[in-house]
């Protein structure tokens, strides 16, 4: 219980800082939307392509955009974790009575409802743009989960690497240099079994695959529930490694101040 109390603490620390700059949500969706629109209008004909599954290719890309939107913005959640132990925020946290796994639980449960607000945005721009998503509001949510369940592993991760690194530029290259690879070795952007041969084999290993199949399922007009849990389950797996990789380096860097 008291974990709990001390993580939502944390978690209001962290989203009272984000709503003294509320713009920064709708700046972060300056990417998505470009995607969603620009990208949606650029490879229209995609559909034509024969054994392409989907008549309106914002609607199939839509998923992949709130997936890739967690994802991008879960990049980024160790860079302020470096700031606070340059400022000696996080000193300040280890001398106080707050659990020590809060203060990684903290950033991560912020980062949830930040993304489920992205989220929501997204699928509304999407279904203004001509998008429909079939199994409604259930399958919505089911989406924003797995995008949520990506973002914390990959923010657990951030946050690991932060306090290993402890240098904002380098953090930031590391971040750079994987969010495009693994975001394009994924069927966010066109259909799994029409990418080359070794893209697939990459993507059946990839976490944000598992995400974008899961979320695209979902919101389909027949789900197959048992292949949505089991990308889930993935997910849920790969959180606990990240989870238990960022726990592990917390307690480093506590004994080594």
């Amino acid at each position: 219980m008291k974990a709990l109390t001390d993580t939502a603490y944390m978690t209001i620390r962290h989203l009272m800082a984000l709503w003294r700059q509320p713009w920064w949500i709708a700046v972060s969706l300056v990417q998505p939307v470009i995607w969603l629109l620009l990208f949606g209008a650029l490879f229209r004909a995609v559909i034509d392509i024969p054994g392409f599954s989907s008549d309106n290719y914002i609607q199939f890309l839509a998923p992949g955009v709130v997936v890739m939107t967690a994802f991008f913005s879960s990049g980024w959640i160790g860079v302020p974790m470096i700031q606070d132990i340059d400022r000696g925020v996080v000193d300040r946290f280890l001398v106080s009575p707050v659990r020590r796994p809060a203060v990684i639980a903290g950033r991560i449960a912020s980062s949830a409802v930040t993304i489920t607000i992205q989220s929501l945005i997204i699928v509304s721009l999407a279904l203004l743009a001509g998008a429909s998503f079939a199994n409604g509001a259930a399958g919505v949510a089911v989406l924003i989960l797995v995008a949520i369940l990506l973002a914390a592993a990959f923010g657990c991760l951030s946050v690991g690497l932060a306090l290993v690194i402890r240098r904002e530029e380098t953090l930031v290259a590391i971040v750079q240099f994987l969010l495009l690879p693994i975001s394009f070795a994924s069927a966010a952007f066109m259909q799994k079994d029409l990418m080359p041969d070794w893209m697939q084999t990459v993507a059946a290993y990839n976490p944000l695959n598992w995400a974008v199949e899961a979320g695209r399922a979902a919101v389909s007009a027949s789900p197959d529930w048992a292949a949505i849990a089991g990308r889930a389950g993935l997910l849920l797996a790969f959180l606990l490694l990240c989870g238990g990789f960022a726990l592990r380096t917390f307690g480093a860097y506590q004994r080594s101040v």
